[in-house]
């Protein structure tokens, strides 16, 4: 398989690796993008991929709710500049008291719902679109609903640039569930807890750690034990209640809501842009300069 320059260009965002470690990694494994992320972590060139969606769109996430219903959205713009704009934001929010009422169950039925005003919900954002002057799309929302007694948090950070919203059980206080969003907005965990994470998932991280220490030259005797603490590492990664809480490293997440009386049964956490791609900036020049210098 021909290896592209913007293969390239993904696995070092994704990644961190160098250009050249890039290349030899897609290389070796036929073009695969995961397999090739896979192989820079056991050589210890990269890190996991944490975050491997590029952000690259611009818009707004917003977080609404009423009584036992929650709405999370996100509206893109083509630039950051009517990204701000207050027209945008109006229509953002607008979007989401329409969500929290209409309740649509798919994105296609959100659009052809109509609105207060008449308008189907395409056409209010087309309406948008001609006064701004610039494609609008409203690209994803969740609605969530809890019972009584149950709490929701919402957190939106750096006006809207990423917004998440949590619900929990037990005695919360809006105060402790808006704590464990902002928490999440900071840190990005993907899951609640070790057994939300999926098998397959686990099963790679442990081949990966495993061909990690014995490239480290480790006794096979040993691997296994090494594996299993540095499972642990992966865990604080990737679950919400092993991470040390960001207002208070001294205790997990978990410590922080078990003593307010309270559990996480749930978490959305949405940031402008995840997984859209952008323009290609100058990357043709920066190969072209590596190729330079062999």
């Amino acid at each position: 398989m021909a290896i592209t320059a913007q293969m390239v260009k993904e696995l070092r965002e994704k990644t961190g690796a160098g250009m050249m470690d890039c290349k030899k990694a897609l290389t070796e494994t036929n073009g695969d993008m995961e397999k090739a992320i896979d192989w820079l972590r056991e050589k210890g060139i990269a890190k996991a991929a944490k975050k491997a969606d590029r952000i690259a769109a611009e818009g707004m996430t917003y977080v609404a709710a009423e009584g036992n219903t929650a709405v999370i959205l996100e509206v893109n713009s083509e630039t950051d500049f009517v990204a701000k704009n207050e027209s945008f934001q109006t229509l953002v929010k607008e979007l989401a008291a329409h969500l929290l009422k209409q309740k649509p169950a798919s994105l296609d039925e959100a659009l052809g719902q109509t609105m207060d005003n008449g308008a189907t919900v395409q056409d209010y954002i087309n309406e948008a679109i001609a006064k701004i002057g610039e494609k609008i799309t409203l690209r994803r929302f969740a609605v969530v609903n809890k019972a009584d007694g149950e709490t929701f948090g919402a957190y939106l950070h750096m006006g809207g640039r990423i917004s998440v919203l949590t619900l929990l059980a037990g005695n919360a206080s809006e105060e402790v569930a808006k704590d464990v969003a902002m928490h999440i907005a900071a840190l990005h965990p993907k899951y609640v807890s070790r057994e939300d994470v999926p098998e397959e998932e686990l099963n790679r991280e442990r081949e990966v750690l495993k061909q990690q220490a014995l490239n480290e030259g480790k006794p096979e005797n040993i691997v296994e034990k090494m594996v299993e603490g540095r499972l642990k590492k992966f865990y604080e990664d990737v679950c919400l209640l092993e991470q040390a809480f960001v207002k208070n490293p001294d205790v997990t997440v978990r410590q922080y809501v078990e003593s307010n009386g309270a559990t996480v049964k749930q978490f959305i956490r949405y940031e402008v842009g995840e997984g859209l791609e952008k323009r290609q900036d100058n990357f043709a020049e920066e190969v072209m300069s590596q190729v330079r210098k062999q």
